[in-house]
């Protein structure tokens, strides 16, 4: 993306996604402090929502979570299914930028008429149905977004949770490392794509996203439907090479985010040699695939990784022709409550 090119800043798409590093930047991680007794004395957190309010905020600070080994238990689901659960025990944290997302409104409904205490919600807009159904409400300080697509919510719900289990646990460094990772973010976000990569994924049938179960691309996954129009799968892990082969066709294309290295050779093999497709990488280092190098950025990795993805899908919905800010059937909010 080019910040001074009208081709780009025409879109409220891609001015939001211009301006998270800005929001990173400027995040204060002090901002949980009111819940952070709370969830601590739980000891587990589910974290709830819909679409990317939970995919990437949740995944991210789960896969976080695990490789600092801490004791905080947390648990994903979305609204509707976690109405089916006891959560006695359990702090719930809804995220919804609208706050009045139907599934999230209905389980802290249920949760309301059995006395549960620590309900606490995240929403973009003060003074919402969620928040006046929560025990303590946050409203981010992104402000509303100019598209359909969420971007920069994502990340700064996603920023919300790391900086509350990074408390709940006693850990630091989020907050001396922003400055740092909105610099990485706003040069994934800038870095000039081969445009014969992006004339190959926009021609492509199906695109798939392999990566981790971090949100990451489960999340690029949809925002692929959202701002290319294109049909699209997330391939968690090494489950490219476990099956879905069967039905994937030479035209399709698997943007593959930071890949196992020792899994290159495999997915090479399977999909490469078997199927005829395109791989692509997009990591901090070579591989022996066409690679997106973008920064390094240790454990914040998965936001530089956000960002050069988003990178991605705007190129290729520009050479598609496609007014990447709306979508000709989704909506800014999903499923709203209407009762």
């Amino acid at each position: 993306m080019n910040s001074q090119d009208s081709r780009y800043t025409q879109f409220g798409l891609t001015k939001d996604m211009l301006a998270t590093p800005d929001i990173v930047r400027q995040f204060k991680p002090g901002v949980v402090e009111p819940v952070v007794s709370g969830i601590r004395q739980a000891g587990k957190l589910l974290m709830t929502g819909e679409g990317s309010s939970r995919i990437f905020p949740a995944k991210s600070v789960m896969q976080h979570s695990g490789r600092k080994g801490w004791k905080t238990s947390l648990w994903t689901e979305a609204g509707r299914q976690a109405q089916e659960y006891n959560l006695a025990d359990w702090a719930v944290f809804a995220l919804s930028n609208s706050g009045r997302t139907a599934e999230v409104i209905g389980l802290f409904s249920k949760l309301a008429e059995a006395d549960h205490q620590l309900r606490y919600s995240l929403t973009a807009f003060a003074d919402s149905k969620l928040e006046a159904m929560a025990n303590k409400g946050f409203v981010l300080g992104c402000g509303p977004e100019g598209a359909v697509a969420a971007t920069k919510s994502v990340v700064e719900q996603a920023l919300f949770y790391w900086a509350l289990l990074e408390a709940v646990n006693g850990g630091s460094g989020l907050a001396g490392a922003l400055d740092a990772l909105a610099g990485q973010m706003d040069a994934a976000l800038k870095l000039e794509i081969d445009a014969a990569l992006v004339q190959r994924i926009a021609r492509a049938g199906t695109i798939y996203w392999a990566g981790r179960n971090d949100g990451v691309a489960e999340e690029l996954t949809l925002k692929t439907n959202e701002i290319t129009r294109k049909q699209a799968d997330f391939l968690e892990g090494t489950y490219a090479v476990h099956g879905i082969e069967e039905v994937m066709q030479k035209d399709d294309v698997v943007l593959w985010m930071d890949p196992y290295p020792d899994s290159e050779s495999k997915f090479a093999d399977v999909l490469g040699q078997g199927v005829g497709l395109t791989i692509i990488a997009i990591a901090d280092r070579d591989t022996i695939f066409p690679t997106i190098r973008i920064p390094s950025a240790g454990d914040y990795a998965p936001f530089v990784q956000m960002c050069a993805g988003w990178n991605i899908l705007v190129e290729v919905g520009l050479a598609l022709g496609i007014d990447l800010d709306k979508p000709e059937r989704a909506r800014k909010v999903g499923n709203e409550f209407t009762g």
